[in-house]
């Protein structure tokens, strides 16, 4: 015990050590992830109805990139690319979604940014929606990850008994699958603090929680003069929509832009909290989404604006996303982008910031400090779709290289709407492609015009079989997470060890 408590202290000393080096020198890192939000919802990407002023200040006075991608089209797989700078193949974040009674998770073995971060003696915290497992005795846990605290709720908010989503007492809209019973067969909701839980999340006021935490964080790490990570995940705009008192009824745009607008309202306080406390202009801050629009739910979901089909496809508005880059004095104000860009890249560009090290295995992410703050070229040519539900025979669905992206095969999704009007949308629409479809995406975003028979684009396509094949011949698949065996016991309950489970996990 004694020998104990002295390698404790010794850790403490050589963190704050860590801490005062790393004060004079290293910039904070925010992420904004979204949820399901799609390339054509904010104001500053060109939504007529949106009300979105935080995030359109941010584009003035920052970066707007308009060829960001999402590595994944969906949330579980999505959030381990960001997380690792790596394809959620290699760390076996697929097939779909982890779910509550999930025993899989991210791999312990992953390096997250928050971990990288941590070593340069950062503080680190994360907020909202995790979506990366919990595990038996909480192993897959945020705060195993290299974040020192974490508030939120780990999955998404539909697996909540939430019948109440929009003040004072509307129900949660569940439009295609009729009735409004909020969730799937689950009876419990889990908002979390590191060890001690609060059961039942209000949704009424869950930005506001998230947004004092965040206020919190950074104010308390300014004054202690250390330089901080925060990754705050919202549940918004993932279905069912909710929004409390200030943004009931506030937009011209619905549900959908009063959830929105919520999700704006916090990012102002943020940047608010980052200006009170002097450091706006030692931050780095950068907003984006996890995947494209869920078309699936109409005007209750989000728009992918020009771009063809949304979440869980390969389509590009399943995969490009809004994101907007911010340092004051760091970033020239109001400048666009559209240097090719995705989630995998925040991991080494970031690493760099905070004067860390890459990692020892296979990174697919690229530093992309020279778009950012040199406004110069993508060091990134190319990228790899894959399906909701990944196959090793098959591989990559589509790839982008260059301007020009080959789809070997297409996939539609319950996500991107049974009602589509757009029939390439609808679920089980799967169809391989030899020679694949081609489109060039600087001058045909939405997929309308395929290149593929033009005998000039012969060789393009040639380039991009042997890219394709060369990356995956490279390729090592992790072990599904998503298919280990599930344990309802591992779902969170407000009774833990009652009876009968999970009935009697319904909070009061």
């Amino acid at each position: 015990m004694k020998y104990e408590m002295v390698n404790y202290k010794l850790g403490m000393f050589l963190l704050i050590l860590l801490r005062i080096h790393a004060s004079s020198s290293k910039p904070n890192v925010v992420i904004l992830f979204a949820d399901d939000v799609g390339y054509g919802d904010l104001g500053c990407y060109g939504h007529p109805t949106s009300f979105t002023p935080n995030l359109n200040k941010m584009a003035e006075d920052g970066l707007l990139l308009t060829s960001f991608y999402s590595a994944a089209n969906l949330c579980s797989p999505s959030r381990a690319a960001l997380l690792t700078g790596r394809y959620q193949i290699r760390s076996g974040i697929y097939p779909f979604v982890l779910s509550p009674d999930s025993t899989g998770g991210l791999p312990r073995n992953e390096t997250t940014i928050a971990q990288i971060l941590k070593n340069q003696g950062y503080r680190t915290a994360m907020i909202g929606k995790w979506d990366l497992g919990i595990g038996k005795d909480l192993v897959h846990f945020p705060t195993n990850y290299g974040f020192e605290r974490y508030f939120g709720i780990p999955y998404v908010h539909g697996a909540c008994p939430c019948e109440k989503c929009f003040y004072p007492d509307v129900g949660c809209q569940w439009s295609v699958f009729g009735g409004d019973k909020c969730g799937f067969d689950n009876t419990y909701c889990q908002f979390s603090r590191i060890l001690n839980h609060q059961q039942p999340a209000d949704l009424m006021t869950l930005i506001e929680d998230y947004s004092s935490f965040a206020r919190d964080f950074i104010s308390q790490s300014a004054r202690e003069g250390s330089p901080f990570f925060l990754y705050y995940a919202f549940n918004h705009c993932h279905f069912p929509q909710f929004a409390g008192k200030r943004f009931r009824n506030f937009t011209e745009r619905g549900i959908y832009g009063d959830s929105l607008a919520e999700i704006d309202w916090s990012v102002g306080q943020v940047i608010d909290q980052l200006r009170e406390n002097g450091i706006e202009n030692n931050t780095f801050v950068f907003f984006t989404s996890d995947n494209g629009a869920a078309l699936r739910d109409m005007y209750y979901g989000g728009s992918s604006g020009m771009l063809k089909c949304g979440k869980a496809t390969t389509y590009e508005g399943g995969h490009r996303v809004p994101a907007i880059a911010y340092w004051p004095g760091h970033i020239s104000p109001g400048q666009r982008s559209p240097e090719f860009t995705t989630t995998l890249d925040l991991l080494p560009t970031i690493t760099k910031l905070g004067g860390g090290s890459l990692p020892k295995v296979t990174i697919d992410g690229m530093d992309m400090s020279s778009v950012l703050f040199q406004q110069s070229k993508s060091p990134r040519d190319s990228m790899f779709y894959y399906s909701a539900f990944p196959e090793q025979k098959i591989g990559a669905y589509a790839v982008r290289y260059k301007n020009f992206k080959a789809h070997y095969y297409t996939e539609g999704s319950p996500q991107s709407g049974m009602y589509n009007p757009d029939a390439d949308c609808h679920p089980n629409n799967t169809v391989k492609h030899d020679p694949p479809l081609l489109f060039d995406l600087n001058e045909d975003p939405g997929e309308l015009y395929n290149l593929n028979m033009k005998s000039q684009y012969a060789s393009i396509l040639q380039d991009i079989d042997k890219l394709k094949i060369k990356f995956e011949a490279a390729m090592t698949w992790g072990t599904s997470q998503v298919n280990k065996p599930k344990d309802r016991r591992l779902e969170p309950c407000c009774k833990p060890g009652c009876d009968p489970f999970p009935s009697c996990c319904r909070c009061d």
